[in-house]
């Protein structure tokens, strides 16, 4: 039976509310050691739960798992009990990583189905410290996040940042991005990109830069053309946006304007129908700096519902990078060998999610650390 279907028969035979550890029953053992002495579950839930806790390599979830194997074998039978920190590296890094993407999806996708949550941002983020000599060879992974709720719902290698086209688009192949909408860097304002979400039934918003130059200018032009010829239009389709913090203050002005036959280059990309232009005006102490970018999208919504899904795009940054870099250290991981770095990176995710998921009201950091100092506060963080 494939993975995926036995997946699927697992969550029906449990009755669809399972622990998340049953997601990855039908993982395969990747030992070829005929005495194996411990179960791939128990050392893929301690490191989960290790995660979770704050540990951040394979000493400390040795360490985790030494002081906690009480409250681990309340979940798990972790007969021979816990690794050391070597075997627990050679097992992780024995997975296969596509098979261990599948539970995760799987795990994921149910969660989706009852969030029900529509807005999909899409980037890359290098693990800068994967390499092993060469810092050209450090792991980068692309990951799709479901902007409302934060979860990360997919991730791929990508043969560095210059590859992430190619990478995005099979990615969209493997993705149910259906009656979503997905939202891209510049880097990814490709044609073939933005015809594959609209034949998987998705639209999309996308940053225009001089990559695409032609488009580009035409869409200054256009704008330009517009305030000279059609105030009162541009005025309707108009909204003003203030931020401050940080010691600076910001005034977002977009515009989204329907495409019409004078932009010529429109036609080459499928379904689109609207642009926006959004201008910045940045003030800092006694600096003003003003910048100005373009947007591509198959939506028609006014500017207001467009400003939320291009300001929301850069939570996968803020919201998803800079957690696991600055909480979860995936950037000082010196996790390097085969698989592991991989698998790994997925792992911090599934722990991520389940952080995310908690209905404990703390932050990421506090979360982390409350349940690695309390029993009891980790057993209704991870359960519920």
């Amino acid at each position: 039976m494939p993975l995926t279907d036995q997946i699927t028969q697992v969550h029906i035979d449990l009755g669809g509310s399972v622990s998340f550890i049953q997601y990855f029953n039908a993982l395969e053992d990747g030992r070829t050691d005929i005495n194996i002495t411990y179960d791939l579950l128990d050392v893929v839930f301690l490191t989960v739960v290790a995660l979770l806790s704050g540990a951040e390599g394979w000493q400390d979830i040795q360490r985790f798992g030494d002081a906690k194997l009480t409250w681990l074998r309340q979940h798990r039978a972790f007969t021979d009990g816990i690794p050391r920190r070597h075997t627990i590296a050679r097992i992780i890094g024995a997975i296969n990583p596509d098979d261990l993407l599948a539970c995760f999806v799987a795990w994921v996708n149910e969660v989706r189905l009852k969030n029900g949550q529509t807005h999909i941002a899409i980037d890359g983020k290098t693990l800068r410290r994967s390499h092993d000599g060469d810092k050209n060879t450090a792991l980068h992974l692309l990951s799709a996040m479901v902007v409302d709720s934060g979860l990360v719902i997919y991730q791929q290698p990508s043969a560095g940042k210059k590859n992430e086209i190619k990478t995005v688009q099979q990615l969209l192949d493997t993705l149910d991005i259906r009656e979503t909408c997905v939202t891209l860097d510049a880097m990814h304002c490709q044609t073939a990109t933005v015809k594959k979400i609209r034949l998987k039934s998705a639209d999309y918003v996308i940053q225009v830069k001089a990559n695409q130059q032609r488009l580009y200018e035409e869409i200054q032009a256009f704008f330009h053309k517009s305030r000279r010829d059609a105030a009162a239009l541009i005025a309707r389709s108009t909204f003003d946006e203030p931020d401050k913090g940080h010691g600076r203050i910001e005034q977002r002005h977009y515009v989204r304007l329907d495409v019409t036959p004078w932009l010529a280059s429109a036609a080459a990309w499928t379904d689109l129908r609207s642009v926006i232009e959004v201008t910045r005006t940045i003030h800092r102490g006694a600096t003003t700096r003003e910048e100005t970018s373009y947007y591509i999208t198959s939506l028609t919504e006014d500017s207001q519902l467009l400003a939320a899904k291009i300001r929301r795009h850069w939570h996968i940054e803020n919201g998803q990078h800079w957690v696991l870099d600055v909480i979860y250290k995936e950037d000082d991981s010196r996790i390097r060998v085969g698989d592991a770095p991989q698998n790994m990176a997925l792992f911090r995710r599934f722990a991520f999610n389940l952080a995310k998921l908690s209905s404990v009201k703390d932050s990421m950091k506090g979360k982390l650390k409350r349940a690695a100092w309390d029993d009891a506060f980790r057993t209704t963080f991870i359960f519920g």
